[in-house]
């Protein structure tokens, strides 16, 4: 056990229960400490991890020397303060992103993190997935030109309005800002320009889809389309998630269904087809990284920093403030809404179900 790395979890919901999952299948943490303050997380806490200290104040995590690392996966109005009191104990931080409740302290955790020379991250997952990294390289390689338009959508059932995006902020940036985040990586750059639009779906007070287009500083053009509005009552619940990503001379494109990924690269000299198990939250690459940064001693470069979920959380807010500019219709009505969280709270397959704490 000494040489393990050990690290202490904060939150037991649905993240926290992923990330311990990981940690234990990977042979390399020490789980030291689970908290959470609901009763029910800490006694689930307890069957799935028996041989880590079960706790509600979270102060006894940041006491303990022996603690090298926090894992931040409670709601996003206490990161800031976490990510402070990590820094400020010696311990270094993976996180959950956003990684504060407000962009303003997003900016304030970015500038904790970065003034110290302890190791921070945050689950910007998809940069971690087997198939942005095959076709991030496939690009580089040259076979599709230029690149020139990025076009990415992700349109769910998943998550409705009231089920835990309180702090985390509207559909757009509680998951959209993963595919803004996706789209700067490939782009490799700032974005210049925008043009948004979105939906209040039923009626409910935040939208729940939005579209944006507008261009990179290079004069890369961009699309993304996000929304957990796909079909929430339809029998057979179904979704559309896929990259589209066009070049001066070939294309690539992925799609995929959660359980398997299909990337098709249509280039100059090659066409490939490569067809993979999705991999889910890439937990376990996040987990993997992260220890070889605190055995090495040497930060991976893969790992996303805080920056780059700040930076992802900003425009997410930006591209919404511009569509409350470009009228913002509202459709639908609330009683649906009402039909749509009780029929989740009964479900047993679905998009983005909440875990229950038994």
């Amino acid at each position: 056990m000494n040489d393990l790395i050990k690290i202490g979890l904060i939150g037991f919901g649905r993240m926290g229960r992923y990330h311990l999952e990981e940690m234990q299948k990977s042979g390399k943490w020490n789980i030291a400490y689970i908290c959470d303050t609901n009763p029910k997380s800490r006694e689930l806490a307890h069957k799935l991890s028996p041989e880590s200290k079960v706790i509600e104040n979270e102060q006894e995590i940041f006491d303990d020397k022996t603690v090298q690392v926090v894992g931040l996966f409670a709601l996003a109005d206490s990161r800031k303060e976490q990510i402070e009191k990590a820094m400020r104990s010696g311990k270094h931080v993976i996180s959950e992103k956003p990684i504060a409740d407000s962009i303003d302290r997003e900016w304030e955790a970015v500038r904790i993190a970065e003034s110290t020379s302890l190791f921070s991250t945050v689950n910007l997952y998809l940069r971690n997935s087997w198939y942005h990294k095959l076709i991030r390289e496939y690009i580089k390689q040259g076979e599709i030109g230029e690149l020139a338009i990025l076009r990415i959508c992700h349109l769910t059932p998943g998550l409705a309005p009231g089920e835990g995006h309180e702090y985390e902020g509207p559909s757009f940036h509680d998951c959209g800002m993963h595919y803004v985040d996706i789209a700067r990586w490939y782009a490799g750059c700032d974005f210049k320009t925008w043009n948004a639009q979105a939906v209040r779906m039923w009626s409910y007070k935040d939208p729940w889809w939005l579209q944006c287009h507008g261009t990179f500083e290079n004069g890369v053009v961009f699309d993304i389309t996000q929304g957990h509005v796909y079909g929430q009552l339809s029998k057979n619940q179904t979704h559309n998630s896929y990259v589209d990503i066009i070049g001066t001379e070939g294309i690539v494109r992925m799609t995929h269904d959660f359980k398997t990924a299909v990337v098709e690269l249509h280039g100059v000299n090659q066409t490939v087809r490569e067809e993979r198990p999705f991999g889910g939250k890439n937990i376990d690459v996040l987990c993997d990284l992260f220890a070889q940064s605190i055995e090495t001693g040497v930060r991976h470069p893969d790992l996303p920093t805080l920056r780059d979920s700040a930076v992802a959380s900003q425009y997410a807010w930006d591209f919404l403030e511009n569509a409350k500019k470009n009228d913002m219709p509202a459709i639908g009505e609330l009683q649906t809404l009402e039909k749509i969280l009780h029929r989740r709270r009964t479900m047993k397959n679905g998009y983005g179900l909440l875990q229950q704490t038994q």
